[in-house]
């Protein structure tokens, strides 16, 4: 236990990628079976221990602490597993830290009482950080700056392969993954995946970048772009996903590989075939049309959907690649040759659920930049451009695909409260709620409309920390208000990529991608914008 909580402590404290997968990968060397798949799994999410839950804990640290003190240092941390680590009074006797291995298998068969007991015994054996990797072991509350890609990516490093390997077989493993480890370290055949409608790792673009923003002066310049070259689609705002079917067993799988089956169950009654499909996850709206993000938010991370629920918000796909028809590998196709397969798949569907993104016909870069910045609706955010000649190559291959989105939106808002990060960022306040003016009967008044995390630099990031705790007014739990009124206050220019209503915001808008793009220390608060130039863009 104490090896996997040096390991992510060090992840934690760690910027570099490729210095994490050297972490990982000198772990898994180090660290037998099958401690290091149980390792894996918490890492990569796929690790659920049922038997001990944050209320527990909450409980069993009341009786160790006096609850005012505990109350107290759980406001100023903001973290339970951080906070119980740091605070948690050891009882003196001959301890033995338990191994990781010890730790799962024992907690998959305890209940939950039982399971509690255990907990209470491993952190009198542990020290703070032991204590803080065992409680973010058994809550799946790991932010360690890994992705579940990244762990992955740092297996194929390991077993000297490509990732794509490991994506296409991950659905069929099981943890500790004793199978996959003694494949990649050539003790034992390839697992042979049990998994039926496989994930595929998806090809990626790069983004079309105008000369001033390229940061390599030899990408691909917008002006370049052609008919003869590139084909054009519009770059619907939902989720990417692949709806998979084989053999009767249907999958609906998001871009990182996540099986989102359970959530979107009406659009897996469509895919009556056997076929993978590349598409656009959307909500259709009641005209026919596609909803806005918005509604599409209200289904995405549900356990379960209601026929209510899939009734008001329909789950539809937007096809704009065929990977596999049958037994039929597409991938090494042309894109020319595997649109022209799509097309013909989709009108032998003949279900509303899955139509076909249309390509935009373009007679110059000029047109297309024109047809960029003027889409037909506000549900799309710019254009996807693919190379008639590609393949589908998995990752980022140069020069075959690119996203080429709208200007982002921007408006100028007074940073309100504030909030400490995850992870490396956890001793600073990183997460900034801001606002913009509004009249009330009780005069003007900041009114939230957004909160965002990143678009600064880590100098910028440095400042905005100390101004924050220069400016604190107020604290509420791990939040910090700040001053803010028409004399004093810091104006954020804050960039999005469009507007919803919502009701369930104090403001009625909802704000899509927000990010920070200028610190501007040289604006008074009072010149920030005001809500009626938000309500504006709802109906631009």
């Amino acid at each position: 236990m104490q090896s996997f909580a040096a390991l992510l402590e060090r992840l934690v404290l760690t910027p570099s990628r490729n210095a994490k997968l050297q972490l990982i990968g000198d772990y898994l060397r180090h660290t037998p079976d099958p401690a290091r798949g149980w390792a894996i799994a918490a890492i990569t999410g796929d690790l659920d221990i049922p038997s001990v839950k944050p209320a527990a804990l909450r409980e069993l640290v009341a009786g160790r602490v006096d609850p005012v003190l505990f109350r107290l240092s759980y406001d100023y941390v903001g973290d339970l597993a951080e906070t119980i680590s740091l605070i948690w009074p050891q009882r003196p006797g001959a301890n033995r830290a338990p191994a990781l291995d010890e730790v799962v298998g024992t907690l998959m068969e305890s209940t939950k009482a039982q399971g509690l007991l255990r907990v209470e015994v491993w952190l009198d054996a542990l020290d703070s950080t032991g204590r803080w990797a065992l409680l973010k072991l058994v809550t799946g509350g790991l932010r360690i700056g890994v992705s579940a890609r990244l762990a992955r990516q740092a297996l194929a490093d390991f077993g000297k392969i490509n990732v794509t390997e490991i994506e296409e077989l991950w659905h069929g493993l099981s943890p500790p993954y004793v199978e996959l480890f003694a494949w990649l370290e050539g003790r034992a055949e390839k697992p042979v995946s049990l998994a039926l409608s496989p994930f595929r790792p998806p090809m990626l673009a790069h983004p079309l970048l105008d000369k001033a923003q390229r940061m390599d002066p030899q990408e691909l310049s917008p002006d370049l772009i052609s008919p003869a070259d590139f084909a054009a689609e519009w770059k619907w705002d939902g989720v990417r996903v692949q709806l998979v079917a084989d053999q009767g067993q249907r999958r609906l799988y998001t871009r990182n590989g996540d099986d989102i089956s359970g959530t979107f169950p009406d659009l897996l009654a469509a895919a009556d075939f056997n076929a993978a499909l590349d598409g656009e996850l959307l909500i259709r709206a009641p005209g026919g049309g596609v909803a806005s993000f918005n509604e599409l938010q209200q289904r995405l991370n549900r356990k379960t959907v209601s026929p209510r629920q899939m009734a008001e918000r329909p789950a539809m796909l937007r096809a704009y690649d065929i990977m596999q028809d049958g037994a039929e590998d597409l991938r090494p196709l042309p894109f020319a040759e595997r649109r022209k397969r799509l097309e013909r798949f989709v009108v032998t569907l003949d279900d509303p659920r899955i139509d076909l993104s249309p390509l935009v016909r373009f007679e110059d870069a000029i047109a297309l930049q024109d047809l960029r910045s003027h889409p037909p609706t506000r549900e799309i955010e710019g254009l996807m451009l693919k190379r008639w000649s590609a393949p589908y190559v998995a990752g980022r291959p140069a020069g075959q695909w690119y996203k080429w989105k709208r200007d982002p939106y921007l408006v100028d808002a007074v940073l309100m409260y504030a909030q400490r990060g995850h992870g490396k960022r956890s001793g600073l306040y990183s997460d900034f709620t801001f606002g913009v003016w509004r009249h009330t009967p009780e005069g003007e008044e900041l009114t939230p409309v957004g909160k965002a995390y990143f678009g600064f630099t880590d100098e910028e990031l440095s400042q905005l920390d100390k101004y924050v705790r220069d400016h604190t007014l107020d604290r509420f739990g791990p939040v910090r208000s700040v001053t803010a009124n028409k004399d004093e206050g810091l104006v954020l220019e804050v960039a999005f990529e469009g507007l919803q209503r919502s009701p369930r915001h104090r403001s009625g808008i909802a704000m899509r991608f927000p990010r920070i793009h200028r610190i501007r220390w040289d604006k008074p608060s009072r010149d920030a914008d005001r809500i009626e130039t938000l309500e504006a863009m709802l109906d631009m």
